[in-house]
């Protein structure tokens, strides 16, 4: 509404963030085996949790609770090294919340609302004046304070951060409707078929995961959620379609607090919550003038740095000269007379001689040996593809080695890698043990005979 867009920005030091990170991230399946998906590498250097992080340090919200779960090392370990630099005795801080079984039945968080609900000792503690609710696996820019400023201008009690989507996408989201005031009428949670937008039937408004509430609402609804038979204890499943009639709910729309570097055609809002779309964000990155824009100074994404060499270029005049195009390379790889096209090569990428790798994802510390053909495929941390080795161009194929997701990526993980390089070896010894076998029959027909 436009009477919001000369709203006042408000103080942002009386909120407190809590960011939902104890996920599993069961879509993104063999890519979270081993960690927590807002861990989970992106862009080249980062990790998908320093987007909403980053978003809270420029918004101004200096007061952060990570709430943390399923295998949560190395996500503790990446924001104590990164966000270490806020001062405590100023107030600042982005602490860690794992869960500690603190309701009196002794159990792990349930759902998002119940994360939430287990740590009221802490949120009370801070007395914040507004507490907001983000998603630890979501890639945007957003300046909090615009959101804030609209919530305080409509005295709403509840806010719920919404951004336009394709009706094909939308079966993953919270379907938000709204009135003419973008008061908030309905709130169902991932239906089977969407309720589209009024002037848009190809097109939903879909809920972001990004909840604002006066405290004291917040608190209250948790507690009766936490009474609530049946519940799942899910923000978006219970808690805010049970505050719909009870409160003053509204939709902020996420245009108008998308921070942009240049003109878009829709603001730039991405789950990365499945292997196909985690692989095509990371595409989006490569363009030339990519919708979302990570060089942009004026709002920097601040991620742990690694002590890493330069990345190197070798020429290698005996086989081809090199080329890499359209690609962004983090520390420490080196690219050794290969072809790159539109890909990622994260941190400690080793690319030999010969090789031609486009549309892909290499994750940290893979190694890609000479001759090897990889296109439209995600490397998980760790792989060391053999010498010829051909990914992505014949499905039928990978699907017999690999993962190939609905979309047509190829997804590799060392152990899918390990077990190919172990079949030669299987049937030799298979084959070995047929001939000791048919060898001693044949011995011991002739000795009947």
């Amino acid at each position: 509404m436009a009477i919001f867009e000369g709203a006042t920005r408000q103080p942002v030091s009386e909120t407190l963030a809590l960011v939902l990170a104890g996920g599993r991230g069961d879509r993104l399946q063999c890519l979270t085996d081993r960690q927590a998906k807002p861990a989970l590498p992106f862009g080249a250097k980062y990790r998908v949790i320093d987007f909403p992080l980053s978003n809270c340090i420029n918004s101004g919200i200096r007061k952060v609770g990570v709430a943390t779960q399923y295998r949560a090392h190395d996500l503790i370990q990446h924001v104590q090294r990164t966000w270490g630099f806020l001062r405590h005795e100023l107030g600042e801080f982005v602490e860690v919340w794992p869960a500690q079984q603190q309701t009196p039945e002794g159990g792990w968080y349930a759902g998002t609302a119940d994360a939430a609900f287990q740590n009221i000792d802490l949120i009370r503690r801070h007395r914040p004046k507004h507490v907001l609710i983000l998603a630890g696996d979501h890639v945007y820019k957003q300046d909090y304070g615009t959101l804030i400023a609209e919530h305080v201008a409509r005295g709403a009690d509840v806010t719920v951060s919404c951004v336009s989507v394709p009706k094909d996408e939308a079966r993953r989201f919270g379907i938000v409707t709204i009135d003419g005031e973008e008061r908030i009428s309905s709130f169902v949670e991932k239906p089977g078929n969407p309720v589209t937008q009024p002037d848009d039937s190809s097109r939903c408004l879909v809920s972001m995961g990004i909840y604002l509430f006066n405290a004291e609402v917040l608190l209250t609804a948790l507690k009766a959620d936490a009474r609530a038979p049946g519940s799942k204890r899910d923000f978006g499943g219970d808690l805010i379609p049970s505050l719909i009639d009870k409160t003053r709910m509204f939709a902020h729309q996420f245009a108008r607090s998308c921070v942009s570097s240049r003109r878009a055609d829709e603001p730039y809002w991405r789950d990365v919550g499945t292997l196909d779309s985690f692989w095509q964000a990371n595409m989006d990155l490569v363009a030339a003038q990519p919708a979302f824009d990570l060089y942009d100074r004026g709002w920097p994404i601040w991620t742990h740095q690694e002590q890493r060499p330069p990345a190197k270029l070798v020429f290698e005049p005996t086989e081809r000269l090199g080329m890499v195009s359209a690609t962004m390379i983090a520390e420490g790889c080196v690219v050794t007379g290969a072809t790159v096209r539109r890909s990622q090569l994260f941190s400690d990428v080793r690319v030999d001689r010969a090789s031609v790798i486009e549309d892909s994802v290499l994750l940290p510390a893979c190694e890609v040996k000479a001759r090897a053909r990889i296109s439209r495929a995600i490397l998980a941390p760790g792989c060391i593809v053999p010498e010829g080795t051909v990914i992505g161009e014949d499905l039928s194929d990978d699907r017999a080695r690999f993962q190939v997701t609905a979309n047509g990526v190829t997804v590799v993980t060392p152990r899918m890698l390990e077990r190919l390089r172990d079949a030669p070896e299987r049937e030799i010894r298979v084959a070995k043990a047929a001939q000791r076998a048919l060898a001693a029959e044949q011995g011991h027909v002739r000795a009947v005979m």
